[in-house]
């Protein structure tokens, strides 16, 4: 696949909310989830510890509001987009607005790294 077929194609699944499928279909085995700093996470490599990192994400969330996923901009082995939810966090009462940018690198079809760029919420970290 090349890089637009790759970011169309993890586009399309993530706004059918189909995330695991993305991450296998389209993730390289050894891939790297960079998160900035301050975040909880940090940096996480491969599916085990992404499956982790999602499960710790989902046991924080108490409602999922909205999701709007732009379409991606692509440049060489390279593609971005924006990711806008809104959510309540448990314990809050509260939604919360998490507008985050991703950037992808693809090397031979699969995304090898993703990279989140994104201010941490304090009361989360």
């Amino acid at each position: 696949m090349t890089t637009q077929e790759v970011a169309n194609r993890l586009v399309e699944l993530c706004r059918e909310g189909k995330w695991e499928q993305a991450y296998q279909e389209l993730f390289s085995p050894e891939f790297l989830s960079i998160e900035p700093e301050g975040a909880p996470w940090g940096t996480v490599k491969g599916f085990d510890a992404m499956a982790k990192k999602a499960k710790e994400w989902d046991n924080m969330v108490e409602e999922f509001h909205s999701s709007e996923i732009t379409d991606p901009v692509v440049a060489e082995n390279f593609f971005s987009l924006a990711m806008k939810s809104k959510v309540t966090m448990k314990g809050h009462q509260a939604p919360v607005n998490m507008d985050e940018v991703i950037v992808y690198n693809v090397i031979d079809g699969k995304v090898v790294s993703e990279q989140y760029f994104y201010t941490p919420i304090p009361e989360l970290t």
